[in-house]
């Protein structure tokens, strides 16, 4: 569906054309995956940008798989019917979710540097990441994004599942999603015919590239 996650952040700016220029909309991208597709997002429509860390809480036998995720200002979401289906101890989930505190502890410092998030408060807030798989990373960080009382929450990927926009159409106020697909396996990489896992300094890299202030 999409070259690389420019071309994907190209096209979903083209969905997204309501909020260009708007004094009062933010992009919020996700890290690491959000971050390309959000700069381009951010900048075809002229508004501001800031970084988030969300993050899987990975069952320590399959990183690629999580029981649940951690949003940046540490709120967790749990999928308790895996955590049932699986019988994870309680010694095991506590193991892996302060695991997962400290890596979203460290990316924070990493990418935002201890700077708080702009005031969301009355905000068209549009969170962008790369693709919805389970929709459990994009729960958390709508959840977390919503206590600061935006006026409107959208969340934005080129790509998602069936069963993560189910899972997240009651929490915000409107998906723009280019790709979605159904069926017991999902990858978001899929999508993608280059893909690759971004490194820190691929992030940092981003973030430094020229783009629209932050709004006062």
């Amino acid at each position: 569906m999409f070259g690389d996650r420019t071309d994907g952040g190209m096209l979903l700016s083209k969905k997204l054309r309501q909020y260009a220029a708007r004094s009062d909309a933010l992009v919020l991208a996700a890290a690491a995956g959000g971050v390309p597709v959000g700069h381009v997002v951010a900048t075809e429509l002229d508004i501001p940008m800031e970084v988030i860390v969300i993050r899987k809480i990975q069952l320590p036998w399959d990183t690629e798989s999580g029981f649940g995720a951690m949003s940046f200002d540490g709120d967790i979401i749990l999928n308790l019917h895996l955590v049932r289906r699986l019988g994870l101890s309680e010694k095991t989930m506590k193991e892996c979710i302060s695991k997962t505190r400290n890596i979203i502890q460290e990316r924070l410092s990493k990418y935002r540097g201890g700077r708080p998030l702009p005031e969301l408060k009355d905000k068209v807030v549009i969170i962008v990441d790369d693709g919805l798989a389970s929709g459990y990373t994009m729960l958390a960080a709508a959840r977390s994004v919503r206590k600061g009382m935006p006026r409107r929450l959208v969340i934005a990927a080129p790509t998602g599942s069936s069963a993560a926009i189910e899972l997240l159409a009651s929490e915000v106020d409107e998906i723009v999603c280019l790709n979605i697909r159904s069926g017991p396996f999902f990858a978001v990489a899929d999508a993608y015919s280059n893909w690759y896992d971004l490194t820190d300094d691929d992030v940092l890299e981003i973030l430094k590239r020229p783009r629209p202030p932050r709004q006062p």
